[in-house]
């Protein structure tokens, strides 16, 4: 029988096939295969770390879709995804990082049983867990099939979220201030950064009352000083520096739901441009989440920020947000919605992202930032309920 322990109802996944089974009509797809793991879990409640093998789901137009992967996995399908055993299938051992076979040879014959051995079939081709090889062999598998870019087809169905969703983030967000609270109280001149990020990984897994805490799909990033100029560093075992900055980049997750949130803490006198780029951020994140109202575009987001930016002399490049919610490694984020000045996608009630107006300077750099959620009427609300400041120690 199908897996009891699922995180949301049968109706919801019901409603979440009809929706992508809408698209995949819209764009006369005879099936889709899926591989990116937000998704396949979003759609069947799959949840296992074996996406370093290949694996996916196949949507067809009618009946349960079908997880498909590598064998000992199946047992993982087994105990995770809302279909009945019959839609759970698995490949042999002997295609894995093989040099003379390749599971996407399996996948073909599957492709077949389901009646899908011509016309379009969808692939997200543009993914982190789908190979060139994998195109290649699907091509030379199946010549009968016209293979379809579908990449982003699922994630943006994924957009709006369901209020069961928005109660797994809210308790994403509970963790996320758990993480920040400590990491203010325990970093000092002279702790050693892995130390920190020890305390902070059990803050993270043991989760809060109520929540208990999942791995979230990146790592903690706390780059200090001249290393912050750089938006995407991790640690070390070098201690905590008097006159220098780190911004914490990290995020609860609670059954693969994420809150990302930042803060950033200063450890002695801060110097006036950064407390000058302070008052600037906390103007463009105010005039930002004014701005984040069902109806108004993602682009009116990241223009109320830059105008605030701009005014103090302050440019800022590239996008400040994007949308998050249900993910895997190695990113939080949904690939989708963009909150930048040329992404003029129409906000909807119940739209999550991660407002990320970071600044990364010359000398130093500095993230404050809010996991937010579109609301029916008025301005978006925050996740998380945290000071919105450079934090500093003497």
């Amino acid at each position: 029988m199908a897996a009891t322990d699922l995180p949301f109802t049968r109706d919801e996944y019901e409603a979440r096939l009809a929706k992508v089974r809408a698209a995949m009509e819209k764009a006369e797809l005879k099936a889709l295969f899926i591989t990116d793991p937000s998704n396949q879990a979003w759609l069947t409640g799959y949840d296992g770390w074996s996406f370093y093998v290949h694996q996916g789901v196949i949507v067809t137009m009618h009946g349960e879709p079908v997880w498909w992967g590598r064998r000992m996995d199946t047992f993982g399908a087994l105990r995770t995804v809302w279909m009945q055993p019959e839609n759970i299938r698995g490949y042999d051992d002997s295609y894995v990082q093989s040099k003379t076979s390749h599971p996407m040879q399996d996948l073909g014959r599957i492709l077949v049983d389901v009646g899908a051995s011509d016309g379009r079939i969808g692939v997200e081709m543009d993914n982190y867990y789908f190979s060139a090889r994998a195109m290649h062999t699907l091509h030379a598998s199946m010549p009968k099939v016209q293979w379809v870019d579908a990449t982003g087809a699922v994630n943006r169905e994924r957009a709006v979220k369901s209020a069961a969703e928005i109660g797994f983030m809210r308790k994403a967000a509970a963790i996320s201030e758990k993480m920040i609270d400590g990491l203010l109280e325990r970093v000092e001149p002279g702790v050693p950064k892995n130390e920190v990020v020890a305390e902070l990984y059990r803050d993270a897994i043991r989760g809060v009352e109520g929540a208990w805490g999942d791995y979230p799909a990146i790592v903690p990033m706390l780059p200090s000083g001249i290393d912050a100029t750089a938006p995407h560093l991790t640690w070390d075992g070098r201690p905590f520096k008097t006159g220098e900055a780190t911004f914490f980049e990290i995020s609860g997750c609670y059954r693969r739901y994420h809150a990302p949130f930042c803060r950033t803490l200063f450890l002695g006198t801060p110097p006036d441009d950064m407390l000058r780029a302070e008052a600037a951020l906390q103007e463009g994140l105010e005039a930002g989440i004014d701005a984040a109202r069902a109806g108004n575009r993602a682009c009116d987001v990241a223009n109320a920020l830059y105008g605030a930016l701009k005014k103090a002399g302050i440019t800022k490049d590239g996008r400040c947000g994007y949308a998050i919610g249900l993910s895997y490694p190695p990113d939080w984020g949904e690939r989708t919605i963009s909150l930048r000045e040329n992404d003029e996608t129409v906000l909807e009630a119940g739209m999550t992202f991660h407002f990320m107006p970071g600044l990364w300077q010359e000398n130093w750099g500095l993230e404050i930032t809010e996991p937010i959620l579109i609301r029916e009427s008025g301005p978006a609300e925050t996740f998380c309920n945290r000071p919105r400041k450079l934090f500093v120690k003497p």
